[in-house]
């Protein structure tokens, strides 16, 4: 059964607040194999003009996927998780993350369509401190592969 179109706009509430913190950078950090100074040292990012230090560019998966689960998750929708694959990501920063910041998401259901049997649904997830300054915003294409793909 196709996506349900009538949620192309639809704008989830924000997620709880999530803080940033130095540990959860250099965790992040080391897990993707970046040794960038400003992810772990005070002054290498003061070097760079930042407050602290910075999360890595991909650092806003943590809380974008999180805040995606409340749109794939959503029974209305009718998106079946067990045929989805991930199709795209990126990432639009007006700044860095950095530490001590405390965000939240809004999701945005940007687009569905299907093609070749399959539906696509694009989701927008806006990160902001809880001040009201965004940070970035991340763009997330799924792809829920049709019930005759039994690849």
């Amino acid at each position: 059964m196709p996506l349900d179109t009538g949620f192309i706009g639809r704008v989830y509430p924000a997620t709880q607040p999530y803080v940033v913190s130095r540990a959860k950078i250099a965790e992040f950090a080391d897990a993707v194999g970046d040794d960038s100074a400003a992810y772990r040292d005070v002054e290498a990012a003061a070097a760079l003009g930042y407050p602290d230090v910075i999360a890595p560019p991909t650092f806003a998966t943590i809380v974008t996927l999180e805040a995606a689960y409340a749109v794939v998750h959503d029974p209305a929708l009718g998106l079946d998780w067990t045929r989805v694959v991930h199709g795209d990501q990126r990432f639009v920063y007006d700044r860095p993350l950095r530490a001590g910041d405390e965000i939240t998401v809004v999701v945005t259901v940007e687009s569905i369509r299907s093609m070749a049997g399959n539906d696509m649904i694009v989701l927008r997830g806006d990160v902001a401190t809880v001040q009201g300054e965004h940070a970035v915003t991340s763009y997330t294409l799924l792809v829920a592969r049709s019930a005759e793909d039994s690849a």
